[in-house]
């Protein structure tokens, strides 16, 4: 899958995981909501759930082949998100594995999100790929193993917020 990001550039460049993924031609940088192409946006503000039913090309066309993660600050990721053409999805619960936010739900960065998606959509060796350049990166798919395992078997987005919703229950 392509790997496209709408970059701010408003956090630590020596932390930031889309411009490390720039640097590997792992993922492609956009200055600009106009020059960003559509794509399944991974939008933590969606209503609906990503689910392997998002990777589906027949219904989705070409938007199914690029993931578009929004790279800036949690106070304006609400604002730009909104700019971003494709499907909007949110991903379900997962922990961060990166020294920022470890053991954060919901607190991922770019290449968290990227990987937690790209497991969901049956492309577990690209996550691993783009993990690999970071020496966290093992740690994230560790401490999301079974949850990524059952959300990439469930059919649709009612099925990802059913498994979703054992591991809120078991968190609190």
């Amino acid at each position: 899958m392509e790997l496209h990001v709408r970059y701010e550039g408003d956090d630590d460049p020596e932390k930031c995981s889309a411009r490390k993924l720039a640097r590997f031609d792992l993922a492609e940088l956009h200055h600009s909501a106009r020059e960003t192409p559509a794509g399944i946006v991974l939008d933590p503000y969606a209503e609906q759930a990503l689910s392997p039913a998002d990777g589906d090309v027949e219904r989705h066309g070409s938007a199914a082949d690029r993931l578009v993660a929004l790279d800036c600050s949690w106070e304006t990721a609400e604002k730009e998100a909104f700019k971003l053409d494709g499907p909007h999805r949110a991903l379900p619960f997962l922990v961060a594995g990166n020294p920022v936010n470890y053991g954060t739900p919901f607190q991922l960065n770019t290449v968290e999100a990227f990987a937690g998606a790209l497991c969901i959509l049956g492309h577990r060796e690209q996550a691993e790929e783009i993990l690999g350049k970071f020496r966290w990166g093992h740690t994230f798919l560790e401490l999301n193993e079974e949850p990524l395992s059952r959300y990439a078997d469930c059919a649709d987005s009612a099925e990802v917020i059913a498994v979703q919703e054992e591991y809120l229950e078991a968190a609190e």
